[in-house]
């Protein structure tokens, strides 16, 4: 299966999460390797450009995203 086209870019991982190895790699799993369409990071990614993508955002956080693509218009 292909990865998600931000894997090698994500600021989320490759700053925030780079003390946290271990959780990094559970959350990599599941939304960079496997569902990136439910990564609430790369959901404003697609919907409003990654200049919006705030930088304390977890991928899990999709309530949050579907918020900030609402009040972005």
């Amino acid at each position: 299966m292909a990865k998600c086209e931000l894997i090698e870019k994500c600021i989320f991982f490759n700053d925030q999460m780079a003390n946290m190895p271990s959780t990094s790699a559970v959350y990599k799993k599941i939304y960079c390797e496997e569902d990136w369409s439910n990564c609430a990071r790369y959901m404003i990614f697609k919907a409003i450009g990654r200049e919006n993508v705030p930088k304390d955002l977890f991928p899990n956080q999709s309530d949050r995203a579907a918020g900030i693509i609402k009040n972005h218009a």
